[in-house]
């Protein structure tokens, strides 16, 4: 054998070992990343029964605490709309539900934003922003508003009655630059992108009582999909209004004691209630490699509709 030849032998070999760990990498590539395990990093929330932190929601599952309570008197006037009869027009049969306590509160400062906006925007949205940040906080995660990450914003979002109660009563001739962007739930995602200099995917996922789970569902496949390494995935909800309460009343949908009894016997209806959540989540692998705190593992989610079935 000449020299050429060995030489010829080894460069075809050199190719093949190339070959093969090319191969290897697009085998990963393909099936690795549609199956790999999520890990939730950080977590922030605000729920009723006084709730600012997990902590403090953990105890509240773990002593059963009923934190449900009286229609507060700033959302609406609960002796005149309230009637115990079922289904009567115009009226709601019952008067409790789950309440965050000062929603009007926001340190619009701390975010940039200026008085005039803070008070045009749709409490939901101040939450978001408030939540947000402490989940990243709490996942060790540094924000900073210029670092222009890209971080993925999910958010679960449906309701509207912040800007429902000011078309009620606005005079178009004082509407601002800030009424759209203040009070449109699509919104609501850009909001923290924006605030937070995030520039990975960011959308508002509106599916009615599955919003949120369904914006946990687009979140992972973005991880997944490498559009970002880092993605919030969220929801949040105030009962400002109480036209959608005397929809639920009218359809027979909502528990007249105000309290949910899943698979109970004595079940009656289920409960409105506030509240917001906010994940920090992150590739397990990624999440091992930075040392993050894995607090728990997302391994699968699925979205699908029932098609024709006895709910829409």
């Amino acid at each position: 054998m000449t020299t050429e030849d060995i030489n010829y032998r080894q460069i075809v070999q050199q190719q093949l070992v190339k070959i093969r760990k090319l191969e290897a990498r697009l085998e990963k590539a393909e099936s690795t990343p549609r199956a790999e395990p999520i890990a939730i990093v950080g977590m922030a929330c605000r729920f009723p029964g006084g709730v600012t932190t997990p902590e403090a929601y953990w105890e509240l599952l773990r002593d059963g605490v009923d934190a449900t309570t009286e229609v507060p008197a700033n959302r609406w006037d609960v002796d005149a709309l309230y009637d115990s009869k079922p289904q009567v027009p115009g009226k709601i049969n019952t008067r409790r539900g789950g309440f965050l306590k000062d929603v009007d509160q926001f340190d619009a400062q701390f975010f940039g934003i200026s008085p005039r906006e803070a008070a045009a925007m749709d409490p939901q949205q101040r939450l978001l922003l408030e939540v947000g940040w402490e989940a990243l906080e709490r996942a060790g995660h540094p924000v900073e508003r210029r670092s222009r990450q890209r971080v993925g914003v999910f958010v679960g979002v449906m309701n509207t009655d912040y800007s429902q109660r000011l078309l009620a009563n606005a005079d178009l001739s004082q509407l601002d630059p800030y009424f759209g962007t203040a009070k449109g739930a699509c919104f609501s995602a850009g909001r923290l992108s924006y605030a937070l200099g995030f520039q990975g995917p960011s959308m508002a996922v509106d599916t009615a009582c599955s919003s949120s789970l369904v914006a946990l569902h687009l979140a992972i496949q973005s991880l997944r999909l490498g559009e970002c390494p880092v993605a919030l995935a969220g929801g949040v909800n105030l009962i400002l209004s109480p036209e959608l309460s005397v929809y639920l009343s009218s359809s027979g949908a909502l528990s007249p004691e105000g309290r949910c009894k899943t698979f109970d016997a004595s079940a009656d209806g289920y409960a409105r209630g506030e509240g917001c959540g906010v994940l920090v989540l992150k590739r397990l692998s990624d999440a091992v490699a930075d040392g993050n705190e894995v607090l728990a593992v997302i391994r699968g989610t699925a979205v699908n509709h029932d098609g024709p079935s006895s709910g829409l």
